[in-house]
Parts: structure tokens; C-alpha cells; sequence
């Protein structure tokens, strides 16, 4: 099979895919990787137009629905692998908030989407603030030389994150949802107030729109308990059975107000 840049070759052989990898890493090309899932939306878009911006870059994705999206082909993506890296599981010792056997499987899967392409370089997005702390700590903690490159969470205009899960919220449930990104803004606007205010505020909004959160928490950018500094406030809900998680970032201790100072 011909490589066609900017064409989305389809490709299903993992060697194959290694060779297009291999080749491409030879004459001094960066081979982006954005891994996919089963599904596809306009925050992906970004994750592949993020890429494509990379200065030499070649841009692989890898995608497990059941038909390719021409919307690659739009983007101007040059390999997809068509395939699954699912089946092992990588433990990074982060203290979860979401399910530890879940990130275990996502880390790996996008470990070995790195290792089958030959990748230079990976792009992921905000929204899974989590998994993105968990694979950069194993591409740390396994030596390889591949850069993590994180992109900001794409939100609709009335706050909500984009993601597959937040796109099966119910109709009539759609103004409750947005109380989670309206909770979160709130925690990180009581930033220079510390912790325990930038807590309280997010869980009055919630409370507010009569939710509960499953959790709502603060974490350093590497993921462990902040006092102050850089942080991300994080928090999760079920809506309606469609369980809805969003982050926001959080100075704390210093607030918005005085980032100047």
C-alpha cells in the first residue's frame, strides 16, 4: 500500500504500520500520534489539527469504530490504523479519583500505540486531565523518548466539555449538566482563597442545581493532594445514568486577580 500524505491511508497490519513508522522516522520526520477510540467528535478534531501544526510532523491516528470517519481524510490525516491496541494493563502508582483498572488499560493502549508507530511525539487532551498525568508519568518512568503534548479542553458555548459521554446526556438534563463546568469555573475563581474555598464554591453550585458529586477534589499537575500553586480542580456526576467528568486549572493560593503580581 502507497503512502499518500495528507490522503488518511487506511492501514490494519500493525507491521505494515511499523514500517510506515520506521521509514518516516528516517528521513527526520516527527510522527505524531493522536490515539482514538470508538468514537469521534469535535474535540478530536482539535486533538488532530494540534498535531498537524507540529513542524514536520506526520500524523498518525489510531481509531477502533467500526468504519473509518471521512472526517480524518478532511483533516488531512496521513495514516490511520484502522485496530485495537486494547489487552495489557500499566499501573503508574497515581492515587485514582477514576477507576484504576480503566486508566491502567487506556495507558497501555496508548503506550502501545506509541511503540507499534514509532512515535516521536503524542497529542492528548485536557478533558482527561487524569490519563494525561498517568501517561506522562509511564513514558517518564519507562525511559521512552517519545514528548506528551497537551491540548485545552473544546467546550460547546455554554460551558460543556465536549466528549462522547457528555453528548448522551439527555435533553432534559442538558441545563442541569452544565452545572458542572459552572461549579468548577466557580471553585477557580475562589482561587486566591484557598483550598477549602475553591471546594466549597464548587460544591454549592452543584448543590445549587440539586447534584451530588460522585466527587469533586484538587490536585498538583502531578496529580497528588496542593495546598497552592498550580492545581487542577476536578469532578465528576451522574446524570440521568450518563456519568459526566470535566477540570478545570486552578492557581491556588494566588487567583486570577493577581497572576500579574
Amino acid at each position: 500500500m502507497a503512502f499518500k500524505p495528507g490522503q488518511a491511508v487506511v492501514v490494519t497490519d500493525a507491521e505494515l504500520l511499523a514500517t510506515y513508522g520506521r521509514a518516516l522516522r528516517k528521513i527526520g520526520k516527527s510522527v505524531v500520534v493522536v490515539p482514538l477510540g470508538a468514537g469521534l467528535h469535535g474535540g478530536h478534531i482539535q486533538l488532530i489539527r494540534a498535531a498537524r501544526s507540529m513542524l514536520g510532523a506526520v500524523v498518525f491516528v489510531t481509531y477502533s469504530g467500526e468504519d473509518v470517519p471521512e472526517e480524518f481524510a478532511r483533516e488531512k490525516v496521513d495514516v490511520v490504523y484502522h485496530g485495537s491496541f486494547r489487552g495489557a494493563h500499566v499501573h503508574t502508582g497515581l492515587e485514582h479519583l477514576e477507576d484504576p483498572g480503566e486508566i491502567a488499560t487506556d495507558v497501555a493502549t496508548i503506550l502501545a500505540a506509541a511503540n507499534a508507530t514509532h512515535a516521536t511525539d503524542l497529542v492528548l487532551g485536557e478533558k482527561d486531565f487524569e490519563l494525561l498525568v498517568a501517561v506522562q508519568r509511564a513514558l517518564s518512568a519507562l525511559r521512552m523518548e517519545v514528548k506528551l503534548h497537551s491540548v485545552p479542553t473544546v467546550r460547546t458555548p455554554d460551558g460543556l466539555a465536549l466528549s462522547l459521554r457528555n453528548s448522551a446526556v439527555p435533553v432534559a438534563l442538558r441545563d442541569t449538566a452544565i452545572a458542572l463546568p459552572a461549579a468548577l469555573t466557580a471553585g477557580a475563581h475562589a482561587a486566591e482563597q484557598g483550598a477549602d474555598a475553591v471546594l466549597d464554591a464548587a460544591r454549592r453550585v452543584l448543590g445549587a442545581a440539586g447534584i451530588e458529586p460522585e466527587y469533586v477534589a484538587l490536585r498538583s499537575l502531578s496529580f497528588e493532594a496542593v495546598e497552592s500553586g498550580d492545581a487542577r480542580l476536578l469532578g465528576a456526576v451522574n446524570l440521568g445514568g450518563v456519568r459526566l467528568t470535566d477540570n478545570v486549572g486552578v492557581p491556588l493560593g494566588v487567583g486570577f486577580r493577581n497572576l500579574t503580581a
